[in-house]
């Protein structure tokens, strides 16, 4: 009888990325060599068939949050501050009719500072005194165009909002994705098992069986990574001078998970940043077992039986050795 064992599981890749050209690598420069090949010695009579699908899903809704402080004097003056700004700039980010918004709290905290107390036999002592207050506000931003996000970050701008801290990406086709993903890895992993089978010359379907798989998605507020532009001189410099180099400019940039780990990708061509899901099924077949049943043998005894009413009668009778 077929043992299908079904185990559920949460899968994480180890994935390792370079950068085929840009100047990225005048810093870091890719080395190839062979010791980066690993592989793994099988079990005996144990087959492990593993199927890796990809898809890109193209973002439909996106949630940018920025960040806005504010300090006054007193507490009025700090709330009628931020108001201003904040109002001012729903007021022109709602004239597009898709956009929502939302203001989130953060944080309202009395600011201090230090006065000098002066005596004349003594060492100063300061003494913290309430200086003001300091307001912290979340302003959200829901849209569906990541065009968009220029002209808010323009309307922020003038109102002295500059702090971007993230943007979140959103689809509603995810599930179907999993669901699509799924149905090709079957197939794959079906296909898989029939090359295995004509390659070993026997069937692997009473083997005792295995099966694993699981997701993971990377969203691309994930997937940037830190860059800095940087090409030192090459000239030989005396050991004792004094060399003042100049700061070098950091960014960073979008680097999806590639593609050469997988089996399949659906929409393989990208030039945005996107939500990635993955999906792993892996396939264990035993077939050691499988030929420690064979091994079994069983034999066939046959024995005659005379009835009262001299009937002969064939009795087959199975025996273990």
């Amino acid at each position: 009888m077929k043992n299908i064992t079904l185990l559920a599981s949460v899968l994480f890749f180890q994935l390792s990325f370079s950068q085929v050209s840009g100047n990225i690598n005048y810093r870091n420069q890719v080395q190839y060599s062979d010791n980066n090949i690993s592989i793994a010695t099988p079990v005996v009579n144990e087959n492990i068939i593993t199927v890796k699908g990809l898809a890109n899903v193209k973002a439909e809704q996106y949630v940018a949050i920025f960040s806005i402080t504010q300090i006054g004097e007193s507490a009025e003056e700090v709330n009628e501050l931020m108001d201003k700004r904040i109002n001012t700039s729903l007021a022109q980010i709602k004239l597009n009719k898709a956009a929502e918004t939302y203001v989130d709290m953060i944080s309202f905290v009395p600011v201090y500072q230090y006065n000098v107390e002066k005596k004349i036999f003594s060492k100063k002592t300061y003494n913290e005194v309430p200086a003001g207050f300091e307001l912290k506000k979340n302003l959200h931003i829901k849209f569906t165009n990541p065009s968009q996000l220029n002209d808010f970050i323009s309307i922020l701008s003038k109102n002295e909002i500059y702090d971007l801290v993230r943007v979140d990406y959103f689809s509603s086709t995810i599930e179907n994705i999993r669901k699509e993903l799924m149905n090709k890895a079957k197939l794959a992993l079906q296909e898989k098992v029939k090359n295995f089978e004509t390659i070993l010359g026997e069937s692997f379907t009473t083997a005792t069986k295995n099966i694993s798989d699981g997701y993971r998605t990377a969203l691309p507020t994930e997937m940037y990574k830190s860059y800095e532009a940087y090409n030192s001189s090459s000239l030989a410099l005396n050991k004792m001078a004094n060399v003042n180099q100049v700061n070098k400019a950091t960014t960073s940039y979008y680097q999806p998970i590639l593609d050469k780990e997988f089996d399949f990708v659906i929409n393989p061509v990208i030039h945005e940043p996107v939500i990635q899901v993955m999906y792993e099924i892996k396939l264990t077949i035993n077939r050691e077992k499988e030929k420690e049943k064979k091994t079994e043998a069983k034999e066939i005894n046959n024995y005659i039986l005379v009835t009262p009413n001299g009937e002969v009668k064939n009795l087959n009778l199975l025996t273990k050795p």
